[in-house]
């Protein structure tokens, strides 16, 4: 992100606009990385967008947003699977990337514990497997329930997938075994299974995975616990979550009890005392990285004193305890043979170097992005080029650049298209009306009659926060459009329909039956009148998030009168255009989307359809006289149980209600979910009125 302006010269709107945009393309990298196991940027690329969020954050507090990546870990829990809310929160961790970073993270735990005489400090040191992160819950010593780390407040229950774990004991060994304790760790494929089950496929003449951290996450989430049975998995143990008593008082002796109960531990952890003993241990793993047979990505260190621990206590979504060093890339030099297009979520045109497979960190590379056109050139490579590859944080390849010692005499200049190759729409590069600049990034203009779009659109508006289609989800939706049942969202609310008059019926196929058809069929119905914020936002016109649907929502009160303005506007009308400029928090940028959406004859055809199957409600908003908290500033922080992030938001509002995202002199009320953590703190050092939802939902009872 060198290309992007320096944090400390950005004006108020570009934060706002840079952090609406982080928000976005983060929580969509969490959900290919998290939910899909799917990642299309390397760890390094989505690090750095991570930092720069914090930067900005930082330097603009009152504008950190609800959505905010520094609110959450992981991403929502994937359809398939019954939920399992943590009872203690999986957090992620920080990341160093340098000594000095660690050096800063051993000093801050130094200025901390200042007054405390004489007090030093120590640390585990252990590898980072790079694998997916699991909870075991065990009572009485007996494995009871297994989750995915989820979101980190809510995961995936694989219960009988984890069972199949060999390293994973059905009941802990010895007498000394508290009531209730939650282990949690690492399950990860060796490189010698994942090397088995790409020869098993290749003999089947089937296509094999890409590395091991993906193929074993998909394996634990098959939902036939034969399959992941059949994939052999590990697990290290080295942590814990509820328990009910802890058997030691430091880290690595509750980890080493771990071990005696019957879990494998990593033999590589060790005590150390001093940032040149924790450099050192980083350099000997690195060394030995090769020989381990899993693959790892950095070294994690601990506080060793749990009570120490507690003390430091922790930020937004990691503890301040802990730290992850990661490995640099490793890199390789390959033959760039052709570079094609491919076409994204939301229109992005995404160039992908075609390369003569070469082996980087163990696994064999053929594909690496270079992210678009503009980072071609500057790049200066050309199709035959001899290139340099690296897989930062093992799982994206890029390429660097190119060895000009060996360039070939027909190397060849690459041209990006400029219609869409899957629907042949115009592919354009928007230009920033503030600051003259092209987007980097070219887009298809076709919008949701691009194939290749189709099927994360309709995703999108079956998603929780859009329509919320109890019972279709991601996976049931690219079933659907693959079997050519589901193209449009219109498709869906005539299923049923279409579905009666077909001679294979849905619930002859493979599982399905007539009650889990009949419960899709119930849901979809019950969806045909949708609430009118969330209506919009399920339309998935670029830009225009939940907050700004809302707006729109409050603003017009009906669809209709929303989509005439939104249609005047796209036929440049100019006071039509005026009337969501006037509304406060709508800029250019989203306005220039609705209109090229507006104005695309394709996409008014597929919201006609639509509108003919669904009849989006009046949003009605209760009145300030009715509302004791119209006017008022509400924050909610915390996991909060009886309703989600998006619902409590939209419920505040709909009752006349600010809602932020931090805590000021002006927040009026703060409402805590448990968890709840610096904002609660200084909610009640300003004096806020703090409640928990109970607390809310007395305060609003009968609006």
């Amino acid at each position: 992100m060198s290309d992007k302006k320096p944090v400390e010269e950005l004006t108020r709107q570009e934060a706002m606009e840079e952090l609406a945009h982080l928000a976005e393309a983060i929580a969509y990298h969490d959900e290919r990385y998290h939910q899909q196991d799917a990642p299309e940027v390397s760890d390094a690329e989505y690090d750095a967008m991570r930092r720069r969020n914090d930067e900005i954050e930082e330097r603009f507090p009152n504008l950190v947003r609800q959505d905010s990546p520094t609110n959450r870990v992981g991403f929502e829990v994937a359809d398939g699977f019954k939920k399992v809310t943590h009872r203690v929160p999986m957090l992620s961790l920080g990341n160093a990337f340098s000594d000095e970073d660690l050096e800063d993270f051993v000093d801050r735990a130094k200025r901390y514990f200042a007054r405390d005489a004489g007090l030093e400090l120590g640390f585990t040191a252990e590898p980072k497997i790079d694998g997916l992160s699991a909870s075991l819950r065990y009572e009485n010593g007996v494995f009871v329930q297994g989750a995915t780390r989820g979101d980190g407040t809510e995961g995936e229950d694989i219960t009988e997938n984890l069972k199949t774990i060999a390293d994973i004991p059905k009941k802990l060994e010895g007498t000394d075994v508290p009531d209730v304790f939650e282990v949690r760790g690492e399950v990860y494929m060796s490189h010698a299974e994942f090397e088995r089950l790409n020869k098993e496929l290749e003999a089947q003449g089937k296509d094999t995975y890409v590395n091991p951290r993906n193929t074993a996450a998909g394996s634990l989430r098959q939902l036939d616990s034969r399959v992941t049975a059949a994939r052999n998995l590990n697990f290290f143990a080295y942590a814990w979550g509820d328990v009910s008593e802890l058997p030691a008082e430091t880290q690595f002796d509750v980890v080493q009890k771990l071990g005696d109960w019957g879990f494998k531990i990593n033999p590589m952890m060790k005590l150390v005392t001093s940032v040149e003993e924790m450099i050192a241990h980083h350099t000997m793993i690195g060394e030995e990285r090769a020989l381990l047979g899993y693959d790892i990505d950095g070294v994690v260190y601990k506080l060793n004193r749990l009570d120490l621990q507690q003390r430091w206590g922790f930020v937004a979504r990691a503890p301040r305890w802990a730290i992850a060093y990661k490995f640099p890339a490793e890199k390789a030099i390959t033959r760039l043979n052709d570079i094609e297009i491919q076409v994204g979520r939301t229109g992005a045109l995404t160039p992908v170097a075609k390369l003569e497979p070469v082996t980087v960190g163990g696994v064999v590379v053929s594909n690496a992005t270079l992210h678009n056109e503009d980072e071609i050139e500057r790049k200066g490579v050309l199709i035959g080029d001899m290139v340099t590859i690296q897989r930062a944080g093992d799982v994206i390849p890029q390429v660097l650049g190119p060895v000009l010692d060996h360039r070939p005499d027909d190397a060849r200049m690459f041209e990006m298209p400029e219609t869409c190759p899957v629907c042949g729409s115009p592919a354009v590069r928007e230009v920033n009306e503030k600051t003259g600049k092209l987007d980097a990034v070219r887009r298809c203009t076709g919008g949701l009659i691009c194939s290749a779009q189709a099927v994360e659109h309709l995703k999108h508006f079956v998603s929780r926060n859009a329509m919320d289609i109890d019972g279709l989800g991601a996976k049931q939706v690219a079933a659907f459009f693959e079997e050519g049942r589901v193209k449009t969202p219109a498709d869906i609310f005539t299923l049923q329909e279409r579905d009666e008059a077909a001679l294979q019926k849905l619930k002859d196929q493979e599982g399905w039956g007539s009650t889990s058809v009949r419960k899709l069929f119930e849901a979809i119905d019950e969806t045909r009148t949708p609430e009118l914020d969330r209506f919009i936002f399920a339309l998935g016109i670029r830009h225009v998030g939940e907050t700004t649907a809302a707006m729109f929502a409050r603003n017009f009160g009906n669809f209709a009168d929303f989509e005439k303005a939104a249609r005047d506007a796209a036929a440049g009308d100019h006071a039509a255009r005026e009337s969501f400029i006037a509304i406060d928090g709508i800029g250019e940028t989203v306005v220039n989307s609705l209109v090229d959406f507006f104005a695309n004859e394709q996409n008014m055809e597929a919201l006609d359809k639509l509108l003919e199957q669904v009849n989006p409600k009046t949003y009605e908003v209760v009145s300030a006289d009715e509302s004791p908290v119209a006017g008022k500033t509400i924050v909610f922080t915390g996991s909060l149980e009886k309703m989600s992030r998006s619902e409590a938001k939209a419920m505040a509002e709909r009752l006349g209600a600010k809602v932020s995202g931090s805590v000021s002199g002006k927040t009026d009320i703060l409402v805590a979910g448990p968890g709840a953590g610096s904002k609660l703190k200084k909610a009640q050092d300003l004096g806020v009125t703090t409640m928990d939802e109970d607390g809310w939902f007395e305060l609003i009872e009968g609006l």
